[in-house]
């Protein structure tokens, strides 16, 4: 059997700011949620992929609070240049922008990054590899 990406388990600071994030900001849904030991676990997914691929949302973590400098992040592919500019407002108002919209040669296509309230890089990308497709490269379009 070739082994196949299922989940990712955040242990977080802030359970039910992290779960208004992933929900207003990346468009996830509560599509399980359970106590284990007196803790509220929480998993989370897209609409339409929630037998593919979760976000398991475990509190009392300790934050990650990346470097500046430290580019590890979540990779969200969106439809169009328009939908990454929307989500770096959204994500401008709500005090979560850490890199605005910019353009970089294909692979990269056209990204922002905001901070989720643990710390995280999450990136939003038009015109890479992964994702919809981007009429103006041919290519098609994703996360990085």
């Amino acid at each position: 059997m070739t082994p196949r990406l299922t989940h990712i388990a955040l242990h977080l600071r802030d359970l039910e700011a992290s779960i208004g994030f992933y929900r207003d900001i990346c468009g996830m849904n509560i599509v399980h949620q359970r106590e284990d030991e007196g803790t509220r676990v929480v998993w989370m997914a897209e609409p339409g992929r929630e037998t593919e691929f979760i976000f398991v949302l475990i509190p009392g973590g300790p934050g990650r609070d990346q470097a500046e400098n430290d580019f590890s992040h979540f990779g969200f592919a969106l439809d169009s240049r328009d939908a990454v500019d929307r989500v770096a407002e959204v994500a401008e108002r709500a005090g979560y922008l850490a890199w605005p919209p910019r353009q970089e040669p294909y692979p990269v296509g056209y990204y922002c990054g905001v901070r989720d309230p643990d710390g995280n890089f999450v990136e939003f990308s038009y015109g890479q590899p992964l994702g919809p497709s981007d009429p103006d490269t041919g290519s098609e379009g994703g996360a990085s």
